[in-house]
């Protein structure tokens, strides 16, 4: 699968995963997030493979984002921190 190029709808796709995520619907997140290059994308990129147990991936994506991984129990926390990193719009806060 290519990379997404309008610029314009990643921080929605974004927002959508993050939505996804909440409701631990990781798999629709993940279809969302491997489309996206950015750094909050690799972070919810490592937040989907802390919900589906996958550490090895956990590690590699949060370095991918420039971030420290809290552990698989503060994969709640991850969510609201990366929720209130979006920017305002139609899609964000909706669960």
């Amino acid at each position: 699968m290519g990379k997404r190029s309008d610029p314009a709808r990643p921080a929605d796709a974004l927002a959508q995963a993050v939505n996804h995520l909440a409701r631990g619907a990781w798999q629709r997140a993940h279809e969302i997030v491997q489309q996206e290059e950015s750094p909050l994308a690799a972070w919810l990129h490592g937040i989907v493979h802390t919900l589906e147990g996958d550490p090895e991936n956990v590690r590699y994506w949060y370095r991918q984002a420039g971030r420290s991984f809290a552990g698989k129990d503060a994969v709640q926390d991850e969510i609201a921190a990366a929720r209130r990193t979006l920017p305002e719009g139609p899609a964000r806060g909706k669960t």
